[in-house]
């Protein structure tokens, strides 16, 4: 697989997973908290990605990888704060994914 295909899929993958983030992630978690979620989350998906394109083997070529890696990281965030933080739809699934406390206790 070249580069270019590499950042490409990376990219798509990257444009998209905030929305699953959001699933895991809380409202009420700091900043730097959810950063380090969104981030830890983008990179194994970046892994996913990467063995998903080429097999286990495209850990051979240690650019490729870092390439898939970086763009999928990259990509979340830069999709994060243009597009799904603005529509307001990523904050929506972490409050709705949230348990309550009512449910929480039982």
């Amino acid at each position: 697989m070249s580069t270019l295909q590499t950042v490409a899929t990376g990219s798509a993958v990257g444009g998209f997973l905030p929305l699953l983030t959001a699933v895991v992630q809380r409202p009420h978690w700091s900043a730097q908290a959810k950063q380090l979620v969104a981030v830890a989350v983008a990179l194994v998906a970046g892994v996913v990605t990467v063995i998903s394109s080429g097999g286990l083997s495209q850990f051979q070529d240690g650019w490729l990888s870092a390439g898939t890696l970086g763009a999928v990281v990259a990509a979340s965030q830069a999709a994060y704060d243009l597009i799904w933080k603005p529509s307001s739809l990523a904050p929506a699934i972490e409050s709705a994914t949230t348990p309550t406390k009512a449910s929480a206790t039982k």
